[in-house]
């Protein structure tokens, strides 16, 4: 669709426009072979050939495909030998998904309130805290704490992002993980990856992901003496491959980002009730980023970009103080587990009770840019965001 008829609007999300049937060598590889599980053939699977590429993108000591970035995280928190029970500290806001991985581990999220960037505020941690999961939010790298033995970084919506030190996002902690979702950075529809610099948690991982066994690729599982049971979370070679096809376009897309980043950096409209949120130089641009004055005023800048087909999107709906899975500590189990395990008091950290954080989420708008878009074309669908805006 031309740009005149969509006026910015991103009717695929950023991966999503570099999936070509001509660039699918893995993909026409796996159907050819005829072999869709990674572990049938004796050979190295597309699946492993993916996780020896990401580790060298990302500078990755350790990488395992999974089926989707919630498992990953419940990966990574179970290779951490938990008591059923014991607290993970999560950011207030993000998706559900990282409470559900921390309940559906047996384990209980605690919320700890956010910064001015919306990433966990490490400095609230508690003295001794064990387990923490900081999400980096809209391609945004968050802080990460320090003295805290398990942290766990969410990279769902920041694949390619760095730290000012040069370490790529998911590589500083304990573990990262990464989603394929439909709307991250790259897409599969769905898929997950976990990076690890620990090879004890790596092999545990890979094990549990596995059904605990010791697999020999092309042979049927076997296990060793002192083995754990484990789930299935093993990846398929048709979604390794189209994850393959997409990280030969992760720098390119990442240069797109940043190119209309900089684009729109010098022609948004100087209003004195509207602020550009900063990006730092190794934050992933997915998105830019607008606090207005007021609620009413986001708004209306809602109402007319939807009028404009001008894609965007609010917050408020990641503030997880506010969402029943939290709220009702409801459970599948007859005992309430792992709910039944956690303490009878609230379960969350914020200096004012999130009345701040729900401020910012009031007034708080998203744009998404547009990778795959020629330098003139993001010209143009910044001008229209630009008019856009200012007649709010």
């Amino acid at each position: 669709m031309s740009l005149d008829k969509r006026l910015g609007q991103r009717f695929l999300p950023y991966g999503a426009n570099y999936l070509d049937w001509s660039d699918m060598h893995e993909l026409r590889e796996a159907i050819e072979h005829a072999v869709l599980f990674r572990y049938q053939t004796e050979g190295e699977s597309i699946a492993s050939r993916l996780e020896r590429r990401v580790a060298e993108r990302l500078g990755a000591r350790h990488v395992l495909a999974v089926h989707n970035g919630t498992e990953a995280l419940r990966l990574a928190l179970i290779s951490t030998r938990p008591r059923t029970g014991d607290l993970v500290h999560i950011p207030a806001v993000t998706f559900v998904a990282v409470a559900g991985a921390v309940l559906a581990s047996g384990l209980i999220p605690v919320l700890v309130d956010v910064d001015d960037s919306l990433s966990l505020d490490p400095t609230l941690l508690p003295p001794g805290t064990e387990r923490v999961i900081v999400a980096h939010m809209e391609g945004t790298v968050g802080r990460l704490p320090e003295g805290v033995p398990y942290v766990v970084e969410d990279c769902a919506q920041a694949l390619g992002a760095s730290f000012p030190d040069g370490r790529h996002a998911g590589t500083a902690g304990y573990a990262g993980t990464f989603s394929f979702h439909h709307n991250k950075v790259l897409t599969s529809g769905e898929g997950g990856l976990v990076v690890t610099g620990d090879p004890a948690a790596w092999a545990t991982m890979r094990c549990y992901h596995d059904h605990g066994s010791a697999r020999v690729p092309g042979c049927y599982p076997t296990w060793n003496p002192d083995a754990h049971y484990g789930e299935n979370f093993v990846t398929s070679e048709g979604v390794a491959a189209i994850q393959f096809q997409q990280f030969r376009h992760l720098d390119e897309l990442l240069a797109g980002l940043e190119r209309q980043h900089a684009i729109a950096m010098d022609d948004l409209p100087d209003r004195t009730d509207l602020t550009v949120l900063p990006r730092a130089a190794g934050d992933v641009k997915i998105s830019l980023r607008f606090r207005w004055e007021s609620r009413e005023l986001r708004d209306a800048a809602v109402a007319s970009l939807t009028a404009r087909g001008i894609a965007n999107w609010t917050l408020g709906k990641y503030l997880l103080p506010e969402h029943p899975v939290i709220t009702g500590r409801r459970s599948l189990y007859a005992d309430g587990f792992p709910w039944s395990l956690a303490p009878d008091r609230p379960l969350m950290i914020s200096r004012d009770g999130f009345a701040r954080t729900r401020d910012l989420l009031d007034r708080t708008l998203c744009v998404p840019l547009s990778p795959e878009l020629s330098e003139p074309e993001q010209i143009l669908a910044v001008k229209a965001l630009r008019q856009t805006l200012e007649a709010v």
